[in-house]
Protein backbone atom coordinates (compact mmCIF):
# COMPACT_ATOMS: atom_id res chain seq x y z
CA UNK A 1 0.00 0.00 0.00
CA UNK A 2 1.09 3.44 -1.03
CA UNK A 3 0.79 6.09 1.87
CA UNK A 4 1.53 9.59 1.98
CA UNK A 5 2.12 10.97 4.98
CA UNK A 6 1.62 14.84 5.15
CA UNK A 7 3.44 16.49 8.56
CA UNK A 8 2.97 19.66 9.17
CA UNK A 9 4.94 20.28 11.93
CA UNK A 10 6.62 23.42 13.81
CA UNK A 11 9.77 23.46 11.49
CA UNK A 12 9.25 21.80 8.28
CA UNK A 13 6.27 20.88 6.21
CA UNK A 14 6.73 17.75 4.98
CA UNK A 15 5.20 15.03 2.47
CA UNK A 16 6.80 11.25 3.07
CA UNK A 17 5.53 9.02 0.44
CA UNK A 18 6.52 5.13 1.45
CA UNK A 19 5.51 1.90 0.47
CA UNK A 20 3.79 0.32 3.81
CA UNK A 21 2.39 -3.62 4.37
CA UNK A 22 1.18 -5.38 7.69
CA UNK A 23 4.83 -6.76 9.02
CA UNK A 24 7.02 -4.87 6.94
CA UNK A 25 9.36 -2.39 7.23
CA UNK A 26 7.61 0.99 5.89
CA UNK A 27 9.80 1.82 2.74
CA UNK A 28 10.45 5.54 1.68
CA UNK A 29 9.99 6.33 -1.82
CA UNK A 30 9.85 9.86 -2.09
CA UNK A 31 9.84 12.81 -0.14
CA UNK A 32 9.16 16.81 -0.29
CA UNK A 33 9.58 19.33 1.89
CA UNK A 34 9.79 23.09 2.64
CA UNK A 35 11.41 25.17 6.16
CA UNK A 36 7.91 27.14 6.89
CA UNK A 37 9.29 27.59 10.87
CA UNK A 38 5.15 28.19 11.42
CA UNK A 39 6.53 28.70 14.98
CA UNK A 40 8.04 32.41 14.16
CA UNK A 41 4.70 33.14 11.95
CA UNK A 42 2.54 33.77 15.32
CA UNK A 43 1.51 37.72 15.57
CA UNK A 44 1.30 39.54 18.86
CA UNK A 45 -2.44 37.32 19.32
CA UNK A 46 -0.56 33.84 18.91
CA UNK A 47 -2.10 33.33 15.57
CA UNK A 48 -0.61 32.31 12.86
CA UNK A 49 -0.31 34.97 9.94
CA UNK A 50 -2.35 35.23 6.71
CA UNK A 51 1.18 35.10 4.83
CA UNK A 52 2.10 32.33 6.50
CA UNK A 53 -1.21 30.08 5.80
CA UNK A 54 -1.19 30.83 2.26
CA UNK A 55 2.21 29.54 2.00
CA UNK A 56 1.13 26.54 4.00
CA UNK A 57 -1.99 25.85 1.76
CA UNK A 58 0.50 26.44 -1.67
CA UNK A 59 2.23 23.43 -0.10
CA UNK A 60 -0.38 21.04 0.84
CA UNK A 61 -1.50 21.79 -2.94
CA UNK A 62 1.71 20.67 -4.31
CA UNK A 63 2.03 18.16 -2.22
CA UNK A 64 -1.84 16.52 -2.66
CA UNK A 65 -0.43 16.96 -6.61
CA UNK A 66 3.06 14.90 -5.62
CA UNK A 67 1.02 12.53 -4.12
CA UNK A 68 -1.05 12.10 -6.62
CA UNK A 69 1.55 11.35 -9.49
CA UNK A 70 3.48 8.95 -7.07
CA UNK A 71 0.13 6.78 -7.15
CA UNK A 72 -0.43 7.57 -3.10
CA UNK A 73 -3.86 5.66 -2.33
CA UNK A 74 -3.94 7.41 1.29
CA UNK A 75 -2.18 10.80 2.66
CA UNK A 76 -2.54 10.85 6.29
CA UNK A 77 -2.27 14.24 7.15
CA UNK A 78 -1.50 15.51 10.62
CA UNK A 79 -0.27 18.98 12.77
CA UNK A 80 1.54 19.32 15.88
CA UNK A 81 2.40 22.46 18.33
CA UNK A 82 2.61 25.48 15.95
CA UNK A 83 -1.12 24.41 14.69
CA UNK A 84 -1.89 23.19 17.85
CA UNK A 85 -1.38 25.89 20.16
CA UNK A 86 -2.59 28.78 17.72
CA UNK A 87 -5.21 30.86 18.21
CA UNK A 88 -6.86 30.33 14.89
CA UNK A 89 -5.08 26.59 14.72
CA UNK A 90 -8.86 25.31 13.96
CA UNK A 91 -9.86 27.87 11.83
CA UNK A 92 -6.84 27.89 9.97
CA UNK A 93 -7.27 24.11 9.46
CA UNK A 94 -10.70 24.02 8.50
CA UNK A 95 -9.63 26.80 5.41
CA UNK A 96 -6.88 24.44 4.52
CA UNK A 97 -9.35 21.77 4.14
CA UNK A 98 -12.44 23.99 2.36
CA UNK A 99 -9.61 24.90 -0.02
CA UNK A 100 -7.41 21.75 -0.70
CA UNK A 101 -10.61 18.53 0.57
CA UNK A 102 -7.90 17.41 2.59
CA UNK A 103 -8.67 17.54 6.43
CA UNK A 104 -5.20 17.90 8.79
CA UNK A 105 -5.79 16.01 12.17
CA UNK A 106 -4.06 17.88 15.07
CA UNK A 107 -2.09 15.51 17.03
CA UNK A 108 -2.20 16.54 21.05
CA UNK A 109 0.86 16.56 22.51
CA UNK A 110 0.76 13.38 24.50
CA UNK A 111 -0.54 11.35 21.22
CA UNK A 112 3.21 12.98 19.64
CA UNK A 113 4.52 11.32 22.04
CA UNK A 114 2.99 8.03 22.29
CA UNK A 115 3.21 7.87 18.36
CA UNK A 116 6.76 8.76 18.24
CA UNK A 117 7.65 6.00 21.25
CA UNK A 118 5.51 3.14 19.25
CA UNK A 119 8.46 3.94 15.95
CA UNK A 120 11.40 3.80 18.69
CA UNK A 121 10.18 0.52 19.78
CA UNK A 122 9.67 -1.14 16.61
CA UNK A 123 12.98 0.07 15.31
CA UNK A 124 14.65 -1.12 18.59
CA UNK A 125 12.08 -3.96 19.26
CA UNK A 126 11.43 -6.22 22.43
CA UNK A 127 14.81 -6.92 23.00
CA UNK A 128 15.60 -3.22 23.92
CA UNK A 129 13.84 -3.76 27.11
CA UNK A 130 12.00 -0.50 28.80
CA UNK A 131 13.29 2.91 26.83
CA UNK A 132 13.80 6.13 27.91
CA UNK A 133 12.67 8.76 24.13
CA UNK A 134 13.15 11.80 24.01
CA UNK A 135 12.13 14.07 21.21
CA UNK A 136 13.11 17.93 20.71
CA UNK A 137 10.79 19.53 17.79
CA UNK A 138 11.05 22.80 17.24
CA UNK A 139 7.77 23.61 19.50
CA UNK A 140 7.68 20.81 22.13
CA UNK A 141 9.69 18.01 23.64
CA UNK A 142 8.13 14.98 23.88
CA UNK A 143 8.95 12.47 26.86
CA UNK A 144 7.84 8.77 26.99
CA UNK A 145 8.66 5.82 29.04
CA UNK A 146 7.59 2.41 29.31
CA UNK A 147 8.45 -1.54 28.03
CA UNK A 148 5.33 -1.88 25.91
CA UNK A 149 4.47 -0.95 22.62
CA UNK A 150 2.65 1.91 23.87
CA UNK A 151 4.51 3.76 26.58
CA UNK A 152 3.64 4.11 30.28
CA UNK A 153 3.82 7.51 30.75
CA UNK A 154 3.79 10.09 27.63
CA UNK A 155 4.54 13.68 28.30
CA UNK A 156 4.65 17.09 26.39
CA UNK A 157 6.05 20.03 27.21
CA UNK A 158 6.43 23.57 25.60
CA UNK A 159 10.08 23.57 25.53
CA UNK A 160 10.42 23.05 21.23
CA UNK A 161 14.02 24.82 20.13
CA UNK A 162 12.64 27.03 18.02
CA UNK A 163 9.62 28.26 20.34
CA UNK A 164 12.39 28.72 22.93
CA UNK A 165 14.83 30.78 20.62
CA UNK A 166 11.66 33.03 19.35
CA UNK A 167 10.69 33.84 23.37
CA UNK A 168 13.73 33.66 25.08
CA UNK A 169 16.74 35.32 22.93
CA UNK A 170 17.18 38.63 21.52
CA UNK A 171 20.77 38.92 20.37
CA UNK A 172 23.10 36.92 17.94
CA UNK A 173 24.72 35.46 20.49
CA UNK A 174 22.02 35.90 23.24
CA UNK A 175 23.69 37.37 26.19
CA UNK A 176 24.80 34.98 29.22
CA UNK A 177 21.41 36.46 31.02
CA UNK A 178 19.50 35.08 28.63
CA UNK A 179 20.98 31.99 28.57
CA UNK A 180 21.09 31.32 32.52
CA UNK A 181 17.36 32.37 32.40
CA UNK A 182 16.54 29.86 29.66
CA UNK A 183 18.35 27.11 31.49
CA UNK A 184 16.83 27.98 34.50
CA UNK A 185 13.29 27.34 33.36
CA UNK A 186 13.96 24.16 31.10
CA UNK A 187 14.99 22.59 34.14
CA UNK A 188 11.99 23.94 36.46
CA UNK A 189 9.80 22.42 33.28
CA UNK A 190 11.12 19.38 33.36
CA UNK A 191 11.65 18.59 36.68
CA UNK A 192 8.06 19.41 37.25
CA UNK A 193 7.51 16.60 35.14
CA UNK A 194 10.38 13.82 36.55
CA UNK A 195 7.99 12.16 38.84
CA UNK A 196 5.71 10.73 36.73
CA UNK A 197 8.36 9.49 34.05
CA UNK A 198 10.39 7.84 36.54
CA UNK A 199 6.99 5.88 37.69
CA UNK A 200 7.39 4.05 34.03
CA UNK A 201 10.38 2.37 36.09
CA UNK A 202 14.30 2.55 35.36
CA UNK A 203 14.95 2.09 31.91
CA UNK A 204 17.05 -0.16 29.96
CA UNK A 205 17.89 2.01 26.80
CA UNK A 206 17.94 5.56 26.32
CA UNK A 207 16.60 6.74 22.82
CA UNK A 208 16.24 10.10 20.65
CA UNK A 209 14.74 11.25 18.01
CA UNK A 210 14.57 14.58 16.23
CA UNK A 211 16.59 16.58 13.92
CA UNK A 212 18.24 18.69 17.25
CA UNK A 213 19.42 15.73 18.34
CA UNK A 214 20.60 14.10 14.92
CA UNK A 215 22.55 17.56 14.79
CA UNK A 216 24.23 17.96 18.17
CA UNK A 217 25.47 14.03 17.34
CA UNK A 218 26.41 14.84 14.34
CA UNK A 219 28.54 17.64 15.97
CA UNK A 220 29.90 15.49 18.60
CA UNK A 221 31.18 13.08 15.81
CA UNK A 222 28.03 10.47 15.33
CA UNK A 223 28.19 9.53 11.61
CA UNK A 224 26.84 11.25 8.41
CA UNK A 225 23.23 10.71 7.33
CA UNK A 226 25.22 9.42 4.06
CA UNK A 227 26.25 6.78 5.77
CA UNK A 228 22.23 4.98 6.14
CA UNK A 229 20.01 4.33 8.89
CA UNK A 230 21.42 1.12 10.07
CA UNK A 231 24.95 3.06 11.75
CA UNK A 232 24.92 3.29 15.46
CA UNK A 233 24.77 7.00 16.54
CA UNK A 234 25.50 7.63 19.96
CA UNK A 235 24.87 10.90 21.62
CA UNK A 236 27.16 10.98 25.25
CA UNK A 237 26.12 13.40 27.72
CA UNK A 238 29.34 14.74 28.38
CA UNK A 239 29.10 15.79 24.86
CA UNK A 240 25.91 17.61 25.41
CA UNK A 241 26.91 19.45 28.45
CA UNK A 242 30.03 20.75 26.52
CA UNK A 243 27.88 21.92 23.16
CA UNK A 244 25.42 23.49 25.68
CA UNK A 245 27.80 25.73 27.21
CA UNK A 246 29.77 26.71 23.60
CA UNK A 247 26.92 26.80 20.92
CA UNK A 248 25.18 29.87 22.81
CA UNK A 249 28.67 31.73 22.76
CA UNK A 250 28.81 31.39 18.89
CA UNK A 251 26.59 33.24 16.35
CA UNK A 252 24.13 32.06 14.15
CA UNK A 253 27.02 32.19 11.60
CA UNK A 254 29.35 30.20 13.28
CA UNK A 255 27.03 27.45 14.23
CA UNK A 256 26.15 27.12 10.61
CA UNK A 257 29.62 25.60 9.60
CA UNK A 258 29.44 23.14 12.05
CA UNK A 259 28.90 19.19 10.44
CA UNK A 260 25.62 18.56 9.79
CA UNK A 261 23.77 22.00 10.64
CA UNK A 262 22.18 24.43 8.01
CA UNK A 263 21.60 28.09 8.46
CA UNK A 264 17.98 27.63 8.51
CA UNK A 265 18.24 25.13 11.52
CA UNK A 266 21.31 26.95 13.07
CA UNK A 267 19.53 29.97 15.14
CA UNK A 268 17.32 27.20 17.40
CA UNK A 269 20.07 24.35 17.85
CA UNK A 270 21.78 26.79 21.15
CA UNK A 271 17.93 26.12 22.84
CA UNK A 272 17.76 22.56 21.52
CA UNK A 273 21.29 21.67 23.63
CA UNK A 274 20.26 23.58 26.73
CA UNK A 275 17.25 21.62 26.42
CA UNK A 276 18.73 18.00 25.58
CA UNK A 277 21.02 18.73 28.65
CA UNK A 278 18.83 19.65 31.08
CA UNK A 279 16.70 16.30 30.11
CA UNK A 280 19.65 14.13 29.93
CA UNK A 281 21.06 15.42 33.71
CA UNK A 282 17.29 15.20 35.15
CA UNK A 283 16.48 11.80 33.71
CA UNK A 284 20.20 10.53 34.69
CA UNK A 285 20.61 9.79 30.88
CA UNK A 286 24.63 8.74 29.99
CA UNK A 287 24.27 8.60 26.58
CA UNK A 288 21.59 8.83 24.06
CA UNK A 289 20.97 5.97 20.70
CA UNK A 290 19.47 8.03 18.09
CA UNK A 291 16.75 6.54 16.61
CA UNK A 292 16.01 7.24 12.48
CA UNK A 293 12.39 6.48 12.96
CA UNK A 294 10.02 9.31 15.17
CA UNK A 295 6.48 10.57 14.57
CA UNK A 296 6.20 10.47 10.48
CA UNK A 297 6.68 6.25 11.04
CA UNK A 298 4.39 6.09 14.16
CA UNK A 299 1.82 7.27 11.93
CA UNK A 300 2.39 4.99 9.46
CA UNK A 301 2.29 1.82 11.73
CA UNK A 302 0.00 2.90 13.98
CA UNK A 303 -2.10 2.86 10.72
CA UNK A 304 -0.98 0.08 8.73
CA UNK A 305 -2.01 -2.11 12.55
CA UNK A 306 -5.57 -0.46 12.12
CA UNK A 307 -5.86 -2.44 8.77
CA UNK A 308 -5.66 -5.44 10.86
CA UNK A 309 -7.41 -4.77 13.42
Amino acid sequence: MRLGVLDVGSNTVHLLVVDAHQGARPLPAFSHKEELHLTDCLDAQNSLTSDCAGRLLKFVNEALQIAEDKGVQEVLAFATSAVRDAANGDELLAWIEAESNVRIQVLPGTEESRLTFLAARRWFGWSAGRLLLLDIGGGSLEIASGQDQDPSVAVSLPLGANRLTRDWFTSDPPDREQVRSLRKHVRVEIAAAASAIRSAGTPDRHVATSKTFRQLGRIAGAAPSSEGPYVKRVLRHSDVTELADRLPRMSVEARSQLPGVSLLRAPQLAAGAIVADAAMDLFQVPELEICPWALREGVILRRMDSLSA
